[in-house]
């Protein structure tokens, strides 16, 4: 029998919606600012995909990884339990609780850590399995850079449901300065090499940044934007330098790393959030959103843009989406994906979609999700 250690980071991802880029340190606030958890759901969804059923879970107590598998009767053992719930109510699991689980599941002999978390819950699950255990991330933070997460919870099930405990790869562990990032600053640190259950198919490529001079891709892209833009029209400008462009050529300020919305060619939102965005929707008739993929990992939705959620995009429209990147990203990166949170939503969009990588010029590119 295959013995798993199971961690869930409940926090993980809670910051995203609510425009924060990241949850280190703003548990608090994010909760404040009406943020739901959704790092369970994930971790549930991965569960109710394994395939197999020769798996003996060792987890943390609570939300932390015994919830989710009490709720669908799965065999486990809670090998550690936090009390941090005894001096603050509102936080349960802090990141020193992450790697006291995670090493007294070492001490007791796991194959294969399994999280569900984001590239911080990765930072501490290694700092504390180096090289010597594998371990495979489900996605479910903000901001998801290294390579160890699998695309989508489903697809970490169906890595571990096929594994041979001998197929091994490499994957980077990176993790982004959050006070840099709110501040639009891209700052990413490399902490090591983990091993990762090998699956070419299902696992994402770590973040690549671009040092070519992409400039003319970008404003040819830009130029073709702005042309088709129309005045009884809401954008929705999503984070990247792709997207900048556009804001330059109209000569407006961008939240870099943040999304912001355009009316008429003015600024009316900027940083949006979640909320803000619905309540924008209900203002404005007709909206376009305009996002560019991340580089080598290929994500349009759910990697670092939450605050355009399910929700957002069942008012909006999956029409309403535009995918702009240039050509020279899309050499880089293999295959396009989208993960809203939502199975069904993401069948919607069906196996191909138009990016549109330079002026009047575009390429239909498969969709994974």
């Amino acid at each position: 029998m295959i013995r798993v250690g199971f961690i869930v980071n409940p926090y993980a991802g809670l910051g995203g919606s609510v425009g924060l880029k990241g949850t280190d340190g703003c548990i608090k606030e994010a909760f404040a600012r009406g943020a739901v958890p959704h790092a369970p759901e994930k971790a549930i969804r991965f569960l109710s995909s394994l395939s197999r059923n020769d798996f003996y879970f060792l987890t943390a107590g609570g939300e932390m990884g015994e919830a989710e598998l009490t709720s669908l009767g799965i065999l486990h053992e809670c090998v550690y339990r936090s009390d941090l719930s005894e001096s603050d109510p509102l936080l349960k699991t802090s990141a020193t609780d992450t790697k006291h689980a995670c090493n007294e599941m070492i001490r007791q002999g796991v194959h294969v850590i399994v999280f569900a978390g984001g590239d911080g819950t990765a930072r501490d699950i290694f700092s504390c399995t180096r090289h010597n255990i594998p371990i495979l991330g489900i996605p479910a933070g903000v901001k998801i850079y290294s390579g160890v997460f699998a695309t989508t919870p489903i697809a970490a099930a169906q890595i571990l449901s096929e594994w041979n405990l001998t197929s091994l790869g490499d994957g980077e562990v990176m993790d982004v300065n959050e006070e840099e990032y709110r501040n639009g600053v891209l700052d990413t640190h490399l902490f090591g090499f983990a091993k990762v259950p090998s699956s070419p198919v299902h696992c994402q490529s770590s973040k690549q940044i671009s040092f070519g001079d992409e400039s003319h891709e970008r404003q040819e892209i830009a130029r073709f934007i702005v042309e088709i833009m129309r005045d009884d029209t809401l954008y929705l400008l999503g984070a990247g330098t792709t997207t900048q462009a556009i804001a330059d050529m109209l000569g407006i300020s961008k939240t870099l790393l943040g999304i912001d919305a355009i009316y008429q060619k003015q600024v009316v939102g900027s940083d949006v959030n979640e909320q803000d965005i619905l309540r924008l929707l209900k203002i404005y008739n007709k909206v376009k959103i305009i996002i560019s993929p991340i580089g080598a990992q290929g994500f349009i939705l759910g990697r670092g843009n939450q605050q355009i959620s399910s929700t957002v995009l069942s008012n909006a429209g999956i029409d309403s989406l535009i995918v702009i990147a240039t050509d020279e990203k899309m050499k880089r990166t293999q295959n396009l994906f989208i993960d809203t949170g939502d199975p069904d939503l993401n069948s919607k969009f069906g196996e191909t979609i138009l990016v549109v990588c330079g002026y009047r010029i575009g390429t239909r590119v498969r969709l994974n999700h």
